[in-house]
């Protein structure tokens, strides 16, 4: 795909989903990736600013855990940035506000590195998926699509928003009919749901075009949301920038829904609060 496609000059754009590190922050035991070079605040913001992207939400790199210091210090720092951490569910409602003021907007569940998941419907997830939901924060779910059923309709039952990643990861055999992608779309027409439209590098570019149209077919384009997912872990060197951009301008018409998948409705979601 050619590095040269870019959106209108002076198209508003949000990557909603890109992890900064330093080499030296402690590593969980068995991370899904060992990050062991520094991708700095600085040098993201240099990226965007060499791609005309003026926001953008970091996202805590599941391999730290719930060390959130390095991402909540970059956001706090610099008001075109906004975060979501990776919390534990007995975390209280004074550190959560203290993390809004500084901010931080959701909270990751990295769900895919589980092999088996947690249940939503305790006491506990669902005091603090209350918390969330009171703070109008989101609750941003990484999971493959075949488990998204085991814990979207609880997500839904909490009231808390939520922000899906990577088209859903369907079952690539299944596609648009894996049931967790249909679950996905049906949880978008509720009103509470959206998806980032990110990562086509691991699903596979022609399969991201395939979800990407689909999703807009069934639900239109005011809940997806465009993101880079750089710097690419586990593909370091392999992928450019530009071609994330350039994946989602192959199925992505031009206009109010370019517009707004790009940055329009990322605006509203990340930066309204």
């Amino acid at each position: 795909m050619s590095n040269t496609t870019k959106p209108a000059d002076g198209m508003l754009m949000v990557d909603t989903h890109a992890h900064i590190w330093l080499k030296g922050m402690p590593l969980m035991a068995n991370p899904r990736h060992k990050l062991d070079y520094d991708f700095s605040v600085e040098q993201y913001l240099k990226v965007l600013d060499d791609h005309g992207v003026q926001f953008a939400v970091i996202a805590a790199a599941s391999p730290f855990g719930d060390y959130n210091d390095y991402t909540i210090n970059s956001v706090r720092a610099n008001p075109r940035l906004r975060g979501t951490v990776i919390l534990e569910p007995n975390v209280d409602q004074y550190q959560l506000a203290q993390m809004n003021r500084d901010g931080i907007v959701g909270v990751r569940l990295p769900f895919i590195n589980m092999v088996t998941l947690p249940d939503l419907t305790t006491f506990e997830y669902r005091r603090t998926l209350r918390r969330y939901a009171d703070l109008d924060w989101h609750v941003h779910l990484h999971l493959d699509g075949p488990r998204i059923p085991q814990v979207l309709p609880a997500l839904e039952a909490s009231g808390v928003k939520i922000v899906i990643d990577h088209f859903g990861r369907p079952d690539p055999a299944l596609g648009v009919n894996c049931e967790g992608f249909k679950m996905m779309l049906r949880a978008i027409e509720k009103g509470r749901t959206w998806v980032k439209v990110s990562a086509a590098y691991r699903l596979g570019e022609e399969l991201g075009a395939i979800y990407g149209r689909e999703l807009l077919r069934q639900v239109g384009p005011d809940r997806l949301l465009w993101a880079s997912d750089c710097p690419f872990a586990g593909f370091e060197g392999k992928f450019a920038f530009q071609q994330t951009i350039d994946a989602v301008l192959a199925w992505a018409p031009q206009g109010v829904a370019r517009h707004n998948i790009f940055g329009g409705n990322a605006l509203k979601l990340y930066f309204s609060q």
